[in-house]
Parts: structure tokens; sequence; C-alpha cells
């Protein structure tokens, strides 16, 4: 089976992957639902007994207290610059490099916020859920990257707007309730249009709208294929299903030339 996978992935000529918190778990950043976090720092240990995870992922949660949702944040952001690409990451970027020298197109959608695609070296990534690294002024939309050093206060003022008390600095995320960016969604319907490989890696295939662009593709004609330790929702629809993880199986798939 992986010796198929590899060629159509030798051969296609517009690849989709979708990427969800699986393969990022991979280099050591636990998905928003993990259950352990004892590796928070002390002074944060009352903030994440206090709050729920899930409710600090909203507008509503953000507008009754911007600090507190500001300093989990920010400290979710520092564990993201701190990670490291793994394998599954490194093998996307060079399977990328290889569609790009025969012209052909290779997209990755991610559902991710760490830009962990990024630095392995992937330069067409979509990220369909905003990212992290990224903050930007609830007054003027204007986005910031903060340095590699823990906001200094919270909630943190927007430098873009000084004279504005209001104005403060937000992560640059889609929270529960909010619409996915549009410039996002419209590239990957651009992408899936013309899609004849897709490729769905660490992701439970459940969170819409991104889960049913795999239904989307294979509407298309193109070819469906899971990369997932677990069993999930598409796991009898697609065309392959791989059992595995992201950094054991794909470094595979790129040396079966």
């Amino acid at each position: 089976m992986e010796h198929r996978i590899a060629h159509l992935l030798a051969t296609s000529k517009n690849t989709i992957v979708i990427t969800g918190a699986g393969i990022s778990a991979e280099s050591g950043l636990r998905t928003f639902r993990g259950a352990s976090h004892a590796d928070l720092p002390a002074d944060m240990q009352a903030l994440w007994k206090e709050f729920d995870p899930m409710k600090l992922a909203t507008p509503e949660a953000f507008d009754a207290d911007p600090a507190a949702v500001s300093r989990w944040y920010d400290w979710r952001r520092l564990g993201c610059l701190a990670a490291i690409p793994n394998p599954g990451h490194m093998a996307l970027a060079e399977l990328e490099r290889r569609a790009a020298s025969r012209t052909a197109r290779f997209t990755v959608l991610t559902q991710n916020v760490d830009r962990l695609h990024h630095k392995a070296g992937s330069t067409n990534v979509v990220e369909l859920h905003g990212s992290i690294i990224q903050w930007r002024c609830t007054s003027c939309e204007t986005k910031t990257t903060p340095g590699p050093d823990p906001l200094p206060q919270f909630p943190m003022p927007a430098p873009c707007c000084p004279n504005d008390s209001a104005a403060i600095l937000r992560p640059d995320v889609v929270w529960f309730g909010e619409m996915l960016p549009f410039e996002a969604l419209r590239a990957a319907d651009e992408a899936l249009e013309s899609c004849d490989l897709f490729l769905s890696i660490g992701t439970s295939s459940v969170v819409q709208p991104a889960a049913s662009f795999i239904q989307v593709a294979a509407q298309h004609g193109a070819t469906t294929v899971e990369i997932n330790p677990e069993p999930t929702p598409i796991s009898r629809l697609v065309d392959f299903s791989l059992r595995g993880k992201a950094g054991e199986v794909l470094p595979r798939l790129v040396d079966r030339r």
C-alpha cells in the first residue's frame, strides 16, 4: 500500500494535505483537549485549575477576562516557538519541493496554529485556524508578531494604536464561534477544484468545515488517503488508510521513490 501511495505522490499534479493536532503532538505540543498539563509554570497552575480550557477559546471569554486569556495563550505561544518540526513536518516539506521540481502543486491545509510546517520549510501553507505566533489589534486588526520573550503585560496594549486605550492584542487564532478566515477558505476551495490526491494526516476529521474537504476532493475524483494512529470517521471512506504516526509513515513514503 505504501508503495502505491508513494507512486501517487510522485505523479500527482495537485496534492492537498490537511494536517491536525496529531502531527504537532509528535513535536511535543499537546492537543488542545489534552488532560495533563503538569508542566505549567507554578504561578499558572491556579489559572489552569480555575478555567476550563475550552472556555478560554471564545470571544466571550476574552471579553470577560482578557488578561487571563492573553496570559494563557502567550504561554502556549512560547511553547510553539520552542517546538521543533518532527520528521513528519520535514517529509511534507520535502514532498512539496519534489512537486515543485516537476511543476506540480502541493498544498498544506493545516488546522494547527503553531507554524511548525513553516519551520520545516513548507511554503504553500494555508492556516485554517490562524496562527498563535501572530497576534492582532482588537481595534484596527493590524497584525504583529511578538518577539521570543513573554509579553510584558496582560492584556498587551496594541502598539499600532498607542492613543486608543481599548486597543489590545489578541492571538490571531480562530476561536469557537468565529468564522474561519475568508482568504484561507478561498485558497482551500480553489485548490480542491483540481485536486487529484488528498491526504488527511493526524486529524480526527470531525471539525467542520475542514472535515468535509476530503469528501469534496473525492467528489472531484481525487484519490484519498488517511494517515492516523487510530481509526477516524473517514477511515472506511478513503481509498487508502494507513495506521501510524506521521513522523514514521511520511518519511517512508518519501524514501519509496
